[in-house]
């Protein structure tokens, strides 16, 4: 079993674990209960009444927190060449076919994002094994695989997340940094929430979330409003 620091337990008393907070009232918490010497991410876990299992209840998309999360990504582009000037000015790490692909066939995976155009995406099929396991293949369901790649560069430099449900129905992500004044904290919640809501699947008939919980890195969670 797990043990926690001092500092952690003495946050926990700050929490009412059988209360839930609205979002307002617990970035007040989450500010007084991060305890790290670093700027801790703020993070959302969401369990949903959606089954994995089938798949009109499968959840994948992409929204962009109005105020960002506080990392700027590394993206990676695989375009033709004369794209690169292009995207590079928009925020790409590296881009480029050639120089892209050998760097993924090597093993050099210093990136976070990749993303490609419809016309290339086969062309990415014979690294398809090596992207995969890390979450990096390409997908129109996460936003990348666009026609307008310098677009989904900014969008993703801005603060564009992707929400993916997991085995166990729920879906992970960062909201923000914990030096975020409470008001930029409050409407990255919110929107991630109301998109969660818009892309609700199908098959799920009634409430889509069925407990949503805040915390920072290594704090403890506080149950949210959703």
């Amino acid at each position: 079993m797990a043990t926690h620091g001092k500092k952690y337990n003495e946050s926990k008393k700050l929490i009412d674990s059988t209360k839930i907070y609205a979002i307002a009232d617990a970035v007040e918490l989450i500010k007084k209960t991060n305890t790290t010497k670093f700027d801790a991410t703020v993070e959302i876990a969401v369990n949903t009444f959606a089954n994995p299992k089938f798949n009109d209840q499968m959840m994948r998309g992409t929204t962009i927190l109005p105020h960002g999360t506080g990392k700027s990504k590394k993206i990676a582009v695989f375009c033709d060449e004369d794209k690169v000037a292009e995207v590079k000015k928009a925020g790409a790490y590296i881009a480029g076919k050639d120089s892209v692909l050998a760097d993924i066939k090597a093993g050099k995976f210093n990136f976070e994002v990749l993303i490609t155009t419809p016309e290339l995406i086969r062309d990415l099929a014979v690294v398809a094994k090596q992207l995969g396991p890390k979450g990096l293949m390409p997908s129109p369901k996460s936003g990348t695989v666009v026609a307008n790649i310098a677009q989904a560069v900014e969008e993703f430099k801005k603060g564009k997340v992707e929400f993916k449900l997991d085995k166990t129905g729920n879906i992970h992500s960062a909201v923000g940094k914990a030096s975020f004044d409470a008001r930029k904290l409050e409407e990255n919640v919110a929107s991630f929430l109301k998109a969660l809501e818009e892309n609700k699947p199908v098959g799920v008939k009634g409430k889509l979330v069925k407990k949503a919980v805040l915390s920072t890195t290594m704090g403890p969670g506080i149950q949210i409003e959703a």
